[in-house]
Protein backbone atom coordinates (compact mmCIF):
# COMPACT_ATOMS: atom_id res chain seq x y z
CA UNK A 1 0.00 0.00 0.00
CA UNK A 2 0.96 3.65 -0.02
CA UNK A 3 -0.31 5.71 2.88
CA UNK A 4 2.13 8.61 2.98
CA UNK A 5 4.32 10.33 0.41
CA UNK A 6 6.14 13.57 -0.41
CA UNK A 7 5.89 16.30 -3.05
CA UNK A 8 8.59 18.97 -2.94
CA UNK A 9 10.10 19.31 -6.43
CA UNK A 10 9.90 22.97 -7.66
CA UNK A 11 7.33 23.66 -10.35
CA UNK A 12 9.97 24.52 -12.97
CA UNK A 13 11.46 21.05 -12.71
CA UNK A 14 8.00 19.48 -12.68
CA UNK A 15 7.27 21.25 -15.97
CA UNK A 16 10.44 19.81 -17.50
CA UNK A 17 9.93 16.25 -16.25
CA UNK A 18 6.25 16.02 -17.18
CA UNK A 19 6.32 18.15 -20.33
CA UNK A 20 4.02 20.86 -18.99
CA UNK A 21 3.68 24.49 -20.02
CA UNK A 22 5.52 26.32 -17.20
CA UNK A 23 3.42 29.40 -17.78
CA UNK A 24 0.27 27.55 -16.83
CA UNK A 25 1.55 26.11 -13.54
CA UNK A 26 0.58 27.23 -10.07
CA UNK A 27 2.87 27.33 -7.06
CA UNK A 28 3.23 24.15 -5.04
CA UNK A 29 4.27 24.25 -1.39
CA UNK A 30 6.83 21.57 -0.43
CA UNK A 31 5.14 18.77 1.50
CA UNK A 32 6.80 15.90 3.32
CA UNK A 33 3.92 13.99 4.92
CA UNK A 34 0.94 13.79 2.58
CA UNK A 35 -1.92 11.61 3.86
CA UNK A 36 -5.22 10.31 2.43
CA UNK A 37 -8.05 12.87 1.99
CA UNK A 38 -5.51 15.67 1.48
CA UNK A 39 -4.96 17.47 -1.83
CA UNK A 40 -2.21 16.12 -4.10
CA UNK A 41 -0.66 17.38 -7.34
CA UNK A 42 -1.29 15.21 -10.40
CA UNK A 43 -0.86 15.41 -14.17
CA UNK A 44 -3.73 14.58 -16.50
CA UNK A 45 -4.40 14.93 -20.21
CA UNK A 46 -7.14 17.00 -21.80
CA UNK A 47 -9.28 15.83 -24.71
CA UNK A 48 -7.09 17.80 -27.12
CA UNK A 49 -3.94 16.04 -25.90
CA UNK A 50 -2.48 18.73 -23.63
CA UNK A 51 -1.06 17.78 -20.26
CA UNK A 52 -2.43 19.67 -17.30
CA UNK A 53 -1.45 19.95 -13.63
CA UNK A 54 -4.31 19.72 -11.13
CA UNK A 55 -4.92 19.31 -7.43
CA UNK A 56 -6.97 16.23 -6.53
CA UNK A 57 -8.35 14.87 -3.27
CA UNK A 58 -6.47 11.69 -2.38
CA UNK A 59 -9.20 9.08 -2.01
CA UNK A 60 -11.21 8.41 -5.16
CA UNK A 61 -14.94 9.19 -5.15
CA UNK A 62 -16.67 7.59 -8.17
CA UNK A 63 -19.00 9.89 -10.07
CA UNK A 64 -21.95 7.56 -9.41
CA UNK A 65 -21.52 7.48 -5.61
CA UNK A 66 -24.58 8.65 -3.67
CA UNK A 67 -22.41 10.03 -0.90
CA UNK A 68 -18.75 10.71 -0.28
CA UNK A 69 -17.06 7.57 1.06
CA UNK A 70 -14.17 7.62 3.47
CA UNK A 71 -10.90 8.28 1.65
CA UNK A 72 -9.22 5.47 3.60
CA UNK A 73 -11.22 2.95 1.55
CA UNK A 74 -10.27 4.24 -1.88
CA UNK A 75 -6.89 5.95 -1.66
CA UNK A 76 -5.13 2.87 -3.06
CA UNK A 77 -6.22 0.61 -5.92
CA UNK A 78 -4.64 -2.82 -6.37
CA UNK A 79 -3.35 -3.31 -9.91
CA UNK A 80 -4.47 -6.94 -9.93
CA UNK A 81 -8.16 -6.17 -9.31
CA UNK A 82 -8.76 -2.86 -11.10
CA UNK A 83 -11.16 -4.35 -13.63
CA UNK A 84 -13.12 -6.15 -10.93
CA UNK A 85 -13.82 -3.10 -8.80
CA UNK A 86 -16.59 -0.79 -10.12
CA UNK A 87 -15.00 2.10 -8.21
CA UNK A 88 -11.87 1.88 -10.37
CA UNK A 89 -12.91 0.06 -13.57
CA UNK A 90 -14.41 3.02 -15.45
CA UNK A 91 -11.60 5.34 -14.39
CA UNK A 92 -9.02 2.88 -15.72
CA UNK A 93 -10.51 3.18 -19.20
CA UNK A 94 -11.11 6.93 -19.28
CA UNK A 95 -9.51 8.85 -16.41
CA UNK A 96 -5.87 8.08 -15.73
CA UNK A 97 -3.34 10.45 -14.19
CA UNK A 98 0.23 10.69 -12.92
CA UNK A 99 0.46 11.47 -9.22
CA UNK A 100 3.69 13.41 -8.68
CA UNK A 101 5.88 12.16 -5.84
CA UNK A 102 9.42 12.60 -4.61
CA UNK A 103 9.24 9.53 -2.41
CA UNK A 104 6.96 7.42 -0.22
CA UNK A 105 6.96 5.87 3.23
CA UNK A 106 6.31 2.30 4.32
CA UNK A 107 6.32 0.71 7.76
CA UNK A 108 8.00 -2.59 8.58
CA UNK A 109 7.26 -5.15 11.29
CA UNK A 110 9.17 -3.12 13.87
CA UNK A 111 6.96 -0.09 13.03
CA UNK A 112 9.95 2.00 11.96
CA UNK A 113 8.97 4.09 8.90
CA UNK A 114 11.26 3.87 5.88
CA UNK A 115 11.48 6.48 3.12
CA UNK A 116 11.89 5.26 -0.49
CA UNK A 117 12.91 7.63 -3.29
CA UNK A 118 14.57 7.91 -6.70
CA UNK A 119 18.30 7.21 -6.56
CA UNK A 120 19.03 10.33 -8.66
CA UNK A 121 16.75 12.58 -6.64
CA UNK A 122 14.26 13.02 -9.47
CA UNK A 123 10.48 13.19 -9.04
CA UNK A 124 8.57 10.00 -9.70
CA UNK A 125 5.14 9.39 -11.20
CA UNK A 126 2.70 7.04 -9.49
CA UNK A 127 0.10 5.53 -11.80
CA UNK A 128 -3.19 7.05 -10.71
CA UNK A 129 -6.91 7.11 -11.49
CA UNK A 130 -9.20 10.10 -11.06
CA UNK A 131 -12.89 10.92 -11.10
CA UNK A 132 -15.19 13.89 -10.62
CA UNK A 133 -18.10 13.73 -8.15
CA UNK A 134 -20.90 16.18 -7.42
CA UNK A 135 -22.66 16.40 -4.08
CA UNK A 136 -26.39 16.93 -3.71
CA UNK A 137 -25.63 20.61 -3.15
CA UNK A 138 -23.82 20.83 -6.48
CA UNK A 139 -20.28 20.91 -5.07
CA UNK A 140 -17.72 19.23 -7.36
CA UNK A 141 -14.84 17.21 -5.91
CA UNK A 142 -12.08 15.90 -8.17
CA UNK A 143 -10.32 12.97 -6.54
CA UNK A 144 -7.79 10.24 -7.23
CA UNK A 145 -6.40 6.88 -6.16
CA UNK A 146 -2.83 5.61 -6.39
CA UNK A 147 -2.40 2.19 -7.96
CA UNK A 148 -0.27 -0.29 -6.04
CA UNK A 149 1.57 -3.41 -7.16
CA UNK A 150 3.87 -6.05 -5.72
CA UNK A 151 6.96 -4.71 -3.97
CA UNK A 152 10.36 -4.77 -5.65
CA UNK A 153 13.49 -6.16 -3.99
CA UNK A 154 14.23 -2.93 -2.11
CA UNK A 155 10.75 -2.42 -0.67
CA UNK A 156 9.84 -6.07 -0.01
CA UNK A 157 11.82 -6.46 3.24
CA UNK A 158 9.68 -3.64 4.64
CA UNK A 159 6.30 -4.13 2.93
CA UNK A 160 4.83 -6.45 0.30
CA UNK A 161 3.18 -3.64 -1.70
CA UNK A 162 4.40 -0.39 -3.30
CA UNK A 163 3.03 2.31 -5.62
CA UNK A 164 3.08 1.45 -9.32
CA UNK A 165 5.84 3.82 -10.44
CA UNK A 166 5.94 4.56 -14.17
CA UNK A 167 9.06 5.20 -16.25
CA UNK A 168 9.23 8.54 -18.13
CA UNK A 169 8.86 6.81 -21.50
CA UNK A 170 5.51 5.42 -20.28
CA UNK A 171 3.90 8.70 -19.20
CA UNK A 172 2.33 9.37 -22.60
CA UNK A 173 1.09 5.81 -22.90
CA UNK A 174 -0.60 5.95 -19.50
CA UNK A 175 -2.22 9.35 -20.12
CA UNK A 176 -3.40 8.58 -23.67
CA UNK A 177 -7.20 8.82 -23.74
CA UNK A 178 -7.56 6.93 -27.04
CA UNK A 179 -6.68 3.47 -28.25
CA UNK A 180 -5.20 1.93 -25.10
CA UNK A 181 -6.96 -1.16 -23.72
CA UNK A 182 -6.87 -2.37 -20.14
CA UNK A 183 -4.70 -5.37 -21.01
CA UNK A 184 -1.98 -3.18 -22.47
CA UNK A 185 -2.16 -0.75 -19.55
CA UNK A 186 -1.77 -3.62 -17.13
CA UNK A 187 1.72 -4.26 -18.47
CA UNK A 188 2.83 -0.93 -17.01
CA UNK A 189 1.66 -1.78 -13.50
CA UNK A 190 4.59 -3.84 -12.24
CA UNK A 191 7.31 -3.34 -9.63
CA UNK A 192 9.68 -0.48 -10.39
CA UNK A 193 13.35 -1.37 -10.85
CA UNK A 194 14.90 -1.57 -7.39
CA UNK A 195 18.33 -0.39 -8.58
CA UNK A 196 16.81 2.98 -9.49
CA UNK A 197 15.72 3.64 -5.91
CA UNK A 198 17.26 4.28 -2.50
CA UNK A 199 15.81 4.13 1.00
CA UNK A 200 16.55 5.03 4.61
CA UNK A 201 14.76 4.81 7.97
CA UNK A 202 13.11 7.99 9.24
CA UNK A 203 11.70 9.05 12.59
CA UNK A 204 8.22 8.16 13.78
CA UNK A 205 7.40 11.85 13.48
CA UNK A 206 5.89 10.97 10.10
CA UNK A 207 3.27 8.81 11.87
CA UNK A 208 1.38 11.96 12.86
CA UNK A 209 -0.28 13.66 9.86
CA UNK A 210 0.02 17.00 11.65
CA UNK A 211 3.80 16.91 11.24
CA UNK A 212 5.43 18.21 8.07
CA UNK A 213 8.75 19.62 6.91
CA UNK A 214 12.05 18.15 5.72
CA UNK A 215 12.66 16.51 9.07
CA UNK A 216 9.95 13.94 8.22
CA UNK A 217 12.09 12.50 5.42
CA UNK A 218 15.47 13.00 7.10
CA UNK A 219 17.49 9.81 7.67
CA UNK A 220 17.86 8.34 11.14
CA UNK A 221 21.24 7.28 12.45
CA UNK A 222 20.51 3.66 11.52
CA UNK A 223 21.99 1.38 8.83
CA UNK A 224 20.88 2.54 5.41
CA UNK A 225 18.85 0.33 3.10
CA UNK A 226 20.54 0.00 -0.29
Amino acid sequence: MCGRFTQYTPKKQIAEVFNLDPGGLFDLSPRYNIAPTQQVAAVGQTKDGRRKLAMLRWGLIPSWAREMPGGAKTFNARAETLQQRPTFRDALGLRRCLVIADGFYEWGKDKTPVYFYDSMGKPMAFAGLWDSWKSGEGKTINSCAIITTEANGLVKPVHDRMPAVLYPAEYGWWLDRDGTDAGELGKLLRPYQASLMKAHPVSKRVNDVRNDGEVCAAPLNLPLIT
